[in-house]
């Protein structure tokens, strides 16, 4: 039996809008055109939700969240753009999630099973893995891809155009203007790496062999002091069949704006 949608009489609910069975639509928000959400999703009071714009299911949208809306980028002529998000992801109150440019591909992409605490911006035109935290307030300009399991702290903001690697942990307000390298902590103003993240990724059930593979990688990649190249290659001679640092030498070795050391 489908489970009927729950639209409270104070929502504005654009008639092309798409929701699916189960999705409750709390008062005072607002669902746009081409606005697709999927089934067992709720939108808390307040809740706007703009298009073009897919949602997966069982989202968690809190008050005063907005996601779709025009991005923040002054090239934008009003072209038809996107955002799309998957399954399970909390929105906490006033994050903002914008679409995408047509100088970034058209379209912004969050994944699935993702935490956003209140005030997280994600830009244009960003890509975020699933399974990916971000603390209150914590920024991300345009074009900014963070991969699978990395966490952001509060009130750090990362350059447009860098990437934040898989598992990796940048620590509360930071200011990320290089790419954020795997499996490591990564902290400061202007920052600085601080080894691998041992107890994110003991939590996270990665086995101890390959926590300490990763260790002895990080210190050949950046406490040995030997040219990038040089290091990157004795690690994948010394390393290769550890696939973690196989992710983290690729990682540093296809870096376009260099890789915070």
């Amino acid at each position: 039996m489908t489970t009927p949608v729950r639209i409270h009489p104070l929502a504005q609910v654009d008639p092309r809008a798409v929701l699916g069975p189960g999705t409750t639509v709390g008062p005072f928000c607002v669902v746009g055109a081409e606005v697709e959400i999927g089934a067992d999703c709720v939108l808390h009071p307040h809740a706007v939700i703009e298009g073009p714009a897919v949602l997966g299911a069982g989202n968690r949208i809190f008050p005063f969240a907005c996601l779709g809306m025009e991005p923040q980028d002054l090239k934008y002529a009003g072209e038809r753009t996107t955002l799309r998000i998957g399954d399970r992801n909390v929105f906490r109150e006033g994050v903002t999630v914008h679409r995408g440019t047509s100088g970034g591909g058209g379209e912004t992409v969050v994944g699935s099973g993702n935490l956003l605490m209140a005030g997280t911006h994600v830009a244009h035109d960003c890509r975020v893995g699933d399974r990916v935290i971000f603390a209150n307030a914590a920024t991300l300009a345009g074009h900014v891809t963070v991969e699978e399991g990395a966490t952001i702290g509060a009130f750090s903001g990362v350059h447009q155009f860098c990437r934040v690697g898989r598992h990796a942990y940048v620590g509360g307000y930071s200011v990320i203007t290089q790419d954020a390298p795997p499996f490591v902590l990564t902290v400061g103003n202007r920052a600085r790496t601080h080894g691998i993240n041992v107890v994110g990724l003991q939590r996270k059930r990665f086995a101890p062999e390959a926590i300490q593979a990763l260790r002895r990688a990080y210190r050949t990649l950046f406490r040995a002091h030997l040219p990038l190249e040089e290091a990157i290659g004795r690690v994948r001679a010394e390393m290769a069949d550890q696939a973690d640092v196989m992710v983290l030498a690729d990682f540093v070795a296809t870096s376009q704006r260099g890789v915070i050391r």
